[in-house]
């Protein structure tokens, strides 16, 4: 057996948790029969070479049996929820055609992915209309890792996700391949979306009804869009590919019998050594790669997963065979390039709550570049969150267009789980995380707060990557446009929109 830590706390500051919130919703136990765990599909490659890579992605509606009698309304990718799981190879060009079959007006974000910017990263400057369909095209140049689609539109991204636009995307590589991992995708080797919902009348979701900007979130666990799930174990290892999928709510996991469970992987890929746990807490958008093992339980067990004190997912345990596989002390070397002498350090400071919310004092503007790093360079950036320990919460950072380095948490080493390459880290109030960035590819690109309301409602900002030698103009989205499509395809005058955060 590993001599590795156990560790047994969720690290985070606990008078900062989202349960101290005043509009803090609860989760309750479904009172509704437990059922399959939906495991997504993977996507079907329009086309698949040596090299190149061709798919179709399709916003759509749909309705789901997500409780007993009415169907719900949802918004998915290529399924009527959520999405297809999308897998990428590291090394082959990705051609993708973008469909929008929806209603209004959306974006596709490829939230982790090592892309330009702004419109193949698909943040608020790529608009794609309804029955309108646009390509991009990239290299997928990053290791394997569990990445994620969302939409991103501005300042609708919260009430998109929340309808349903969110689905996992998987990059393979080979060096992943050669690993002691469990990979055989749906029976060892799952995503779990965490997510969170209300049911309102008819089994309907009402995001205005529930809107808070603070965080939109509902009593209701919904894993991989099932209520009450459960997962049939035939395997004594099992790799869970964890998104904090929800709009607010952090996740504080932990097992029955305090199960120990090992961390293989954060947001950009596998860590360089394995990480033991008993409790774990992901903020929003962040992604990890577990390894549960079984071993000691016998056909007829049931263990339980639990977020804070509630059951949010059952594991059945059947017969299976034995796996003696033990994982290796180190498992892969990732980059930790040096710093650029000479490189100016970055300030990112978020504050505020509610309404209030701002990056470095201001609101966002789409139109407004608020930062700039040159192609190439390496540069610390230090993200800082001013709220007070007894009103502040947890603010979940994200860069597009990067992976990073977590260097420090207020001066000390960061936490044990944190040595791989991310795109998203939780600071805590009163604390200054800085961050080791470098990117592969010009743009303009988003950072913010990954609260999806606080992002929709102006803690957001965005930067420039650029090359002196080969300088770019981008033409940026303003919002005047997007709100006059969304009056359109809604029917209303703009001054009649309801959407929160639209007067950032």
């Amino acid at each position: 057996m590993s001599e590795r830590k156990v560790y047994t706390d969720y690290f985070f500051d606990e008078p900062a948790y989202n349960t101290h919130d005043g509009g803090f919703v609860p989760l309750e136990e479904p009172k509704t029969p437990q059922q399959p765990l939906k495991i997504p599909e993977l996507l079907k490659p329009d086309k698949e070479t040596d090299t190149d890579m061709y798919y179709t992605v399709i916003a759509q509606t749909g309705e789901v049996q997500l409780l007993p009698g009415k169907k719900t309304k949802t918004w998915g990718y290529n399924t009527d929820l959520l999405g297809k799981t999308i897998l990428f190879k590291e090394g082959k060009m990705i051609h993708i055609t973008l469909k929008n079959e929806l209603p209004e007006l959306t974006t596709f974000h490829w939230h982790g992915l090592n892309v330009p910017g702004p419109v193949t990263d698909g943040g608020c400057h790529a608009p794609v209309y309804p029955g309108k369909s646009t390509q991009i095209e990239f290299k997928c140049d990053q290791p394997a890792a569990t990445l994620w689609l969302h939409a991103h539109p501005c300042p609708s991204t919260a009430q998109h996700v929340w309808k349903g636009l969110a689905t996992a995307v998987v990059v393979k590589d080979d060096v992943e391949s050669k690993l002691p991992f469990p990979r055989n995708y749906g029976v060892d080797d799952i995503p779990v979306i965490l997510q969170d919902r209300r049911f309102h009348k008819d089994n309907q979701w009402d995001y205005m009804a529930d809107y808070d900007p603070d965080g939109v979130q509902g009593p209701t666990a919904m894993i991989n869009g099932t209520i009450n799930p459960y997962f049939d174990v035939t395997t004594q290892r099992l790799r869970l590919r964890l998104l904090d999928g929800a709009n607010r709510r952090e996740w504080r996991l932990h097992f029955s019998d305090d199960l120990k469970f090992t961390q293989i992987a954060s947001d950009g890929g596998i860590l360089p050594e394995p990480v033991d746990f008993t409790h774990l807490m992901l903020t929003c958008a962040e992604r990890v790669e577990i390894i549960v093992d079984f071993g000691k339980y016998k056909p007829g067990d049931e263990v339980t997963m639990f977020c804070d004190d509630v059951p949010i997912m059952r594991f059945r345990i059947h017969e299976f065979a034995p796996d003696n596989t033990q994982l290796p002390d180190h498992l892969v070397d990732i980059p930790d390039p040096d710093v650029t002498p000479g490189a100016p350090v970055h300030k990112v400071v978020m504050s505020g709550m509610d309404e209030e919310v701002m990056m470095n004092g201001k609101k966002f503007d789409m139109q407004r570049i608020d930062d700039k790093q040159k192609l190439g360079n390496v540069e610390y950036w230090d993200i800082s969150n001013t709220n007070d320990m007894t009103g502040g919460m947890v603010h979940p950072y994200h860069m597009h267009g990067t992976q990073f380095r977590v260097v420090s948490r207020n001066g000390h080493a960061p936490y044990a789980n944190e040595n791989g390459l991310k795109d998203t880290v939780g600071v805590n109030p009163g604390e200054t995380v800085r961050l080791k960035v470098w990117f592969n590819h010009l743009g303009v690109f988003m950072n913010h707060c990954h609260i999806i309301e606080h992002e929709d409602g102006g803690m957001m900002a965005q930067f420039e990557v650029y090359d002196p030698d080969h300088p770019k103009q981008y033409k940026l989205m303003d919002m005047d446009t997007l709100m006059n499509a969304f009056a359109k395809e809604r029917g209303v005058k703009v001054e009649d929109l309801n959407i929160p955060g639209m007067d950032m």
